[in-house]
């Protein structure tokens, strides 16, 4: 298994414990859930279910009983008339089982089998409080990529299961030094500059990572996998909202108004562009939900006001999905990817999306710097222009405990960068707009970032107090 190591540790430790363990395992679709369950517990399993999208509750009860049945080497399934008998027959089942050893009970998808008015979640909080957590051999495991609906359905119930979850494991996609194992355990030979293209283009979505094949380019294997008609990629970002969401259109349409704007837009910002207007509880839910799966960041106001945080589009795929798929879907001929890579749209969305990067990556940016221990606090800045100072856009400030910024300007570049006299003015100007707008007493560290290694010259000698490139960040 690739990465995943503290959430493995977690899960062992469950195995090792003398008492009933309740798991809820989330993460974005396509993230390794299953797979990470499956790997570390598939030979513990006593019963496992996975939901059906968009079934009614007599399809889901039949599932259940026709995988209760094969469990329990039975040929002739016993058809639940609701949740409280189907979770009955279940009962009766695993009071058969060896008390001995751990006994797995894995609910996959589990948003998906709560059909409106099912009272599966009642029923199983029944089920969990009655029985399983009084059998010190049983794991109950729940999963599902509807994020928000697990949390706020199980992780924070005020019911029946109410602090009832002994591990709750939220799956990230792979950072990029765990992207970069993943491609050398499928034997693909990427340089450290494609590897990022990579990640910047799929994120590290394993499902999306494992498409990639053999003898491919970065250019030849995205557009198989994204552009072509024929790609696994190709219905893609419809489906992917589609199986996480209720009414997912509203969600998609925020999606689509942070997609334009690389910057970042706040609440009035955004809904100005949406079809809502004016904050509703839909809306609400619905950015609630996008944070929770990890498809936007929230960035607060520098100074930790209340009002006008910023949102920006943190998912790759669909950050890219956005910017060169969707405008070219109908327009496909073979070899469109190979010219939009090469053009100056990819150059600057290249730019952005590095940026976005560095946010993710920011624990190794800071070990990198060598503060690690110290408390900060990450911002994306944008002043706008007022009668103390002009405006300035900053790609990251991380604003430290110990008296200090590092003001971090970031730079995708194909070759090695070298600081320009027109780089260094702007510098310059950038540090003391920062003072003039926060008016800090702190002090100000300027601190380069580029993909490629940086050059010294007279320029970056005077101006810059630290320099980071990838291979640095990636050794951190």
């Amino acid at each position: 298994m690739i990465g995943r190591q503290k959430e493995k540790e977690r899960i062992e430790r469950v195995l090792k414990s003398d008492k009933a363990a309740f798991l809820a395992i989330t993460g974005r679709r396509r993230v390794g859930k299953t797979y990470l369950i499956d790997t570390l517990l598939k030979e513990h399993y006593c019963f496992s279910l996975t939901g059906i999208q968009n079934a009614n509750l007599k399809a889901q009860l039949l599932n259940f009983a026709m995988k209760l049945a094969e469990y329990k080497g039975d040929n002739q399934p016993l058809m639940p008339e609701n949740w409280q008998m189907a979770f009955l027959e279940l009962k009766n089942y695993l009071k058969t089982l060896d008390k001995s050893k751990k006994q797995v009970i894995f609910i996959d998808e589990l948003p998906w089998l709560a059909t409106a008015k099912s009272g599966l979640t009642q029923m199983l909080a029944h089920f969990w409080n009655d029985y399983l957590s009084k059998e010190s051999h049983f794991i109950l495991v729940i999963c599902g990529s509807a994020t928000s609906w697990i949390t706020k359905k199980i992780v924070q119930d005020t019911g029946g299961l109410h602090n009832r979850i002994t591990e709750n494991i939220h799956l990230y996609p792979f950072d990029i030094h765990e992207t970069c194992a993943f491609l050398r355990h499928k034997g693909l030979q990427f340089s450290l500059q494609d590897a990022i293209k990579i990640q910047m283009t799929l994120g590290g979505i394993p499902f999306y990572l494992e498409h990639i094949e053999r003898g491919e380019t970065f250019a030849t294997a995205i557009e198989r996998i994204c552009f072509a008609p024929t790609g696994i990629l190709y219905h893609e970002y419809d489906n992917l909202f589609k199986a996480l969401f209720n009414h997912a259109d509203l969600h998609q349409d925020i999606v689509r108004i942070l997609a334009a704007e690389p910057y970042g837009m706040t609440h009035t910002e955004i809904l100005q562009k949406s079809s809502k207007k004016q904050a509703t509880g839909a809306y609400s839910r619905a950015m609630e939900e996008l944070i929770m799966s990890d498809f936007v960041l929230e960035y607060p106001p520098f100074g930790n006001k209340q009002r006008n945080a910023k949102y920006k589009l943190s998912d790759e795929y669909c950050n890219f999905y956005h910017r060169f798929v969707r405008p070219n879907a109908k327009k496909y001929t073979q070899g469109i990817w190979l010219q939009l890579a090469d053009s100056q749209q990819f150059k600057i969305w290249s730019g952005y999306t590095f940026e976005n990067f560095c946010h993710k990556h920011i624990d190794k940016i800071k070990s990198a710097l060598g503060i690690t221990a110290v408390f900060t606090q990450i911002y994306y800045l944008h002043f706008k222009e007022n009668d103390e100072a002009q405006g300035v856009q900053i790609d990251l400030l991380i604003d430290r405990k110990d008296n200090a910024m590092n003001l971090c300007e970031i730079k995708f570049h194909q070759g090695n960068f070298m600081l320009s006299k027109t780089d260094y003015q702007q510098l310059q100007a950038k540090k003391q707009r920062l003072i003039a707008h926060t008016k800090t007493k702190k002090q100000v560290f300027l601190t380069l970032i580029c993909n490629n290694e940086i050059t010294t010259n007279e320029y970056s000698n005077e101006i810059l107090d630290t320099t980071l490139s990838l291979e640095q960040i990636m050794k951190s």
